[in-house]
């Protein structure tokens, strides 16, 4: 299940859409209204009878978060998204069959078995983005390769060869996933993983504010400094007169 919180702007409506026509067995449902009950999205996914979800939380008309969850046990994990670009803004040439599975890459750190956490992601992603072979939406083929991007497979035909070349062309979108988060229950319980490297987006914009005061309080430094030198008289300009 996919949906959104209220305020969403367009253009992370737009990469909500994309997402949607990357899952073929995803439902989209109506914008929650509630901020803080985040519980609620348990009992919608079980209404929709879906045992994942993909909750797009939207702050200051700025900020945008993805909750990814399973419902309505758990474990969530709670994600800041950035560089945000959309399959419209991006116009890649890349065009695979809709409907088709995908097949999901993912780096050898996710297997390291010293960080666990990267482990439950992985599981997580394959539940979410795997699109099950008893859907009713899917198409017979796998066309596609989907890691933090999302390419087509060309097989081009080279003559000599028995076998033809494979290409990966991107077709989009394209966006960032930061961890913030990871808890125990569905959109609640104890924290299993807290990601030490998180600044906020709040504190990036306040240390931005802070940096941009400082310039402005030495440039009028520097001008008062200027002001100043211009109005003192010169002590020995009447010694040669």
């Amino acid at each position: 299940m996919i949906l959104s919180s209220r305020g969403i702007v367009h253009r992370y409506r737009h990469l909500m859409n994309d997402i949607h026509l990357l899952l073929p067995h995803s439902k989209k449902d109506s914008k929650l209204d509630s901020k803080t009950n985040l519980q609620l999205i348990n009992e919608l996914a079980a209404d929709n009878q879906c045992n994942n979800c993909l909750f797009f939380e939207v702050r200051k008309h700025k900020d945008l978060f993805l909750w990814m969850s399973r419902t309505p046990n758990g474990p969530s994990v709670k994600f800041l998204v950035q560089s945000v670009h959309t399959m419209d803004e991006l116009r890649m040439t890349g065009n695979h069959l809709k409907g088709s599975r995908p097949i999901l890459s993912f780096d050898q750190s996710f297997d390291n078995p010293e960080t666990p956490h990267l482990q439950l992601l992985k599981e997580m992603f394959s539940q979410t983005f795997g699109t099950p072979r008893s859907s009713r939406k899917i198409k017979p083929f796998i066309d596609h390769v989907s890691c933090s991007l999302n390419y087509q497979i060309v097989e081009k035909t080279v003559e000599k060869q028995k076998e033809p070349e494979t290409s990966l062309v991107e077709v989009g979108p394209r966006f960032t996933l930061s961890i913030i988060r990871i808890f125990s229950g569905s959109f609640m319980g104890s924290t299993l993983y807290e990601n030490p490297e998180y600044i906020s987006p709040n504190a990036v914009r306040s240390e931005e504010r802070k940096e941009a005061k400082l310039k402005y309080v030495k440039r009028l430094a520097q001008k008062e400094g200027k002001v100043e030198h211009k109005g003192q008289e010169d002590e020995f300009k009447d010694v040669f007169v």
